[in-house]
């Protein structure tokens, strides 16, 4: 009931998404009907003079015609929304066919030293494995698994989906008794080789890192390529805040933290992505890592009901309509009886 009113637009995907090019129009009309108000000449004769011809006017009427003037515009851009043909992938929830065929999903995780600056809190690391902790929570009927690496990787948990012993394993994933550095390409061809060619027809790694290739054998685009070769999409995200960050450095005295510049090779995680039919994100904050954890949930359930739905999903305008309808005879009301303007 409650979606028969919602026109968040940004909720919604558009099965004819070209429609909403006219959205663009819409501030030429306004613009036109702006113009077209001011210079409306009076219905009435007045033989008075300027001067107690203002004595009659009153300035919020004006205001009230802009208002009518922006709801009019409303009703267009609702309409052209309802054009599009809105619908959320969420309404198949409660299908059960969605989870029919889950996903094979890896989770390859850095734990260098550089993942314990603490620019999140209280340290990327932690911030890191919070946050996967609450994707693989949200998953259904994927089996997920995770590879840890630094200057070498390893597989902390295969594909599974025991979700509780997934779980423990991220809790007690550290940078300890690893080798230091960062061996991207290590990392990422090992988790290429935990999806085996019996898996799940949709794979994914989720490649997360916060600093560039200096370390393994692999090289990273290299290891994109054999990730391609095998279906299998890869995402990877960029830890780290902008700027400088309290980051542990190792010294003949022990570990102290310096405030150093967060380098992260952008550009390589990029064409990672490129190549394997994934995308780049950058994640500054605990909460920018939340969000795209959800954003590549949603990919990638768009991407499975893609391939199970070969009909279109049913469009969901109805929002839009009924807020377009109620603003429009809303608007027709008030002109027609309080400004008398259809007599």
């Amino acid at each position: 009931m409650l979606n028969n009113w919602n026109i968040r637009f940004w909720e919604y995907d558009f099965l004819s998404p070209y429609w909403l090019w006219l959205l663009l129009v819409v501030p030429v009309i306004l613009l036109l009907m702006f113009r077209n108000e001011r210079r409306k000449e009076g219905e009435w004769k007045y033989s008075g003079s300027a001067a107690s011809q203002k004595s009659f006017s009153t300035r919020w009427i004006v205001s009230f015609r802009r208002i009518l003037i922006v709801l009019n515009g409303i009703v267009l851009c609702c309409l052209i929304f309802a054009m599009a043909k809105p619908f959320h992938w969420s309404d198949y929830d409660d299908v059960d066919e969605n989870y029919k065929n889950g996903i094979d999903i890896i989770l390859a995780m850095d734990v260098s030293s550089s993942m314990l600056a603490m620019d999140f809190e209280p340290n990327r690391l932690e911030a890191a494995k919070r946050v996967a902790k609450e994707f693989v929570d949200g998953r259904r009927g994927d089996r997920i698994g995770l590879v840890v690496y630094a200057g070498e990787a390893y597989t902390a948990c295969p594909a599974t989906l025991d979700y509780t012993i997934l779980k423990k394993q991220i809790d007690q994933i550290t940078g300890e008794n690893i080798e230091g550095g960062t061996a991207i390409g290590t990392g990422l061809g090992t988790a290429v080789t935990r999806l085996r060619s019996d898996s799940l027809q949709s794979k994914v790694i989720i490649l997360l890192t916060d600093g560039s290739n200096n370390a393994g054998d692999i090289d990273p685009l290299t290891a994109a390529e054999l990730a391609r070769a095998k279906n299998i999409r890869v995402y990877t995200i960029g830890v780290g805040s902008n700027g400088k960050a309290p980051t542990p450095v190792i010294t003949p005295f022990g570990i102290r933290y310096e405030n150093l510049e967060v380098e992260i090779d952008e550009m390589t995680l990029m064409k990672i992505a490129e190549i394997a039919n994934g995308r780049y994100f950058r994640a500054t904050d605990e909460e920018s890592l939340k969000s795209i954890y959800k954003e590549i949930e949603k990919l990638e359930k768009r991407k499975m009901l893609d391939q199970q739905y070969k009909t279109e999903p049913p469009a969901s305008p109805m929002g839009f309509l009924n807020w377009a309808f109620v603003l429009a005879i809303l608007t027709w009301l008030t002109n027609r009886y309080f400004f008398k303007m259809y007599e």
